[in-house]
């Protein structure tokens, strides 16, 4: 291969690389109106600055210390190196030299990981939204995204000891999704239920949002990044085969999607006698996070059978939850984690590089160390700062009480 045609094809890939990366920069948005919809009116305000600011946050964190810790380590280790910022960018040198293995810019793998880790942090926001302290989240997510995400992403991803020992990830169910959810379950146990949730003898009274269309412009948004989210994770697009599993992967992905749609919609059917629109939503993210393990190996109709699985367990999920009283206003903890486990168990299904045992060995790895950690962290910030708003400031809503405004003025004259 000479070497015009090394240099374009580094240029395609990390072309490719950076616009998957940006599709899933979307997803914050994404979450976002997902989050905002789910929740009443009166913490719209306060939920959106949790978005915007933990984006902001996930940034910072990964590019000072998180991606020097994930991806700077000798390959099959448990500690890896601490240090700081991301390193040089590839010399044309580099390129030239490598035979092959650089063939995409550092700086775009930076930016493809970084919005990763903004997403596993969007996922605690959902689930902790109506009752907690900004500051306190916010406090947390510096933590998370710093310290606590880049360590087990290292142990698959950086080729630390999961990688080793053959747990198969591909775009993230255990590392991004299982993780994120894991951190919330945590800080939603110190945390507690709103206000009003559970009654006595069981009784669970529904706390409905205030905005569904916007909670469906949220799952549409998901939808459309997790096509960068998996499909970014191929890693390359500059050949034949690449560039067929790349469409491999979009068409699993899209697949997965739409059998948790049908399967959630037809079980919330047969069990509430009603077609639940949240459930729906929730179930098209649930194929997604099921999918996202391994989207390239299934065929199209697999994947749809994978997803539609992940949807049944969501409706499932989301109820128990409920009956045992662990309060998650937008479902976040069952769509993430508990699908996020049968994404990482599906996988040997399809995949013959990958074995039950090594995938549970993942999945416990995972949730023990974000579980611990996180509820550290969570303990420590509720002793110093607390983590929860008084009951006068739940019941106002955060909005006025944390931000200062409201996200739906219903009337304001102004000053005569």
């Amino acid at each position: 291969m000479n070497d015009q045609v090394v240099q374009l094809s580094y240029a395609l890939d990390t072309f490719y690389f950076l616009v998957t990366g940006a599709l899933v920069m979307w997803m914050a948005a994404g979450f976002a109106m997902l989050e905002a919809g789910l929740v009443r009116a009166k913490n719209t305000t306060e939920i959106l600055t949790k978005n915007v600011v933990l984006y902001a946050i996930a940034c910072t964190m990964y590019l000072l210390v998180g991606y020097h810790i994930m991806y700077s380590s000798e390959s099959g280790g448990f500690l890896p190196n601490l240090g700081f910022l991301i390193g040089a960018e590839n010399s044309v040198d580099d390129v030239m030299s490598s035979g092959g293995d650089v063939y995409y810019s550092a700086r775009s793998d930076f930016f493809f990981q970084v919005v990763f880790v903004a997403t596993a942090m969007s996922i605690v926001s959902g689930a902790v939204a109506e009752r907690m302290k900004l500051w306190a989240f916010m406090l947390f997510a510096v933590v998370m995204t710093g310290f606590i995400y880049p360590i087990q992403g290292y142990w698959k991803w950086g080729g630390g000891f999961l990688d080793a020992a053959g747990f198969q990830d591909f775009a993230g169910s255990g590392v991004v999704h299982l993780c994120g959810a894991t951190a919330a379950f945590a800080g939603v146990l110190l945390l507690g239920a709103r206000k009003g949730k559970y009654g006595k003898n069981g009784a669970i009274y529904a706390i409905p949002g205030s905005n569904l269309p916007l909670a469906t412009l949220g799952t549409f948004i998901l939808w459309l990044g997790w096509f960068g989210f998996n499909g970014g994770s191929e890693l390359m697009v500059s050949n034949v085969d690449e560039a067929n599993a790349v469409a491999q992967v979009f068409v699993n992905t899209n697949a997965a999607a739409a059998g948790g749609v049908i399967a959630a919609i037809i079980l919330a059917k047969l069990w509430f006698r009603k077609a639940d629109l949240t459930m729906a939503l929730n179930g098209a993210l649930a194929g997604l996070v099921a999918i996202t393990a391994e989207p390239l190996a299934p065929t199209a109709l697999g994947a749809t059978l994978i997803g539609a699985v992940g949807g049944l367990l969501v409706v499932i999920a989301i109820v128990t939850l409920d009956k045992v009283k662990i309060d998650d206003p937008v479902g976040a903890i069952s769509v993430h984690g508990v699908v996020g486990v049968w994404g990482l168990i599906a996988v040997p299904l399809s995949n013959g590089d990958a074995t039950f045992g090594a995938q549970l060995l993942g999945i416990v790895t995972i949730f023990a160390w974000t579980f611990i950690a996180s509820l550290v962290v969570w303990g420590i910030i509720k002793a110093v700062m607390g983590i929860r708003v008084s009951e006068e400031e739940e019941y106002e809503g955060v909005d006025i009480a944390e931000c200062g405004m409201e996200a739906y003025p219903e009337f304001n004259v102004g000053k005569k």
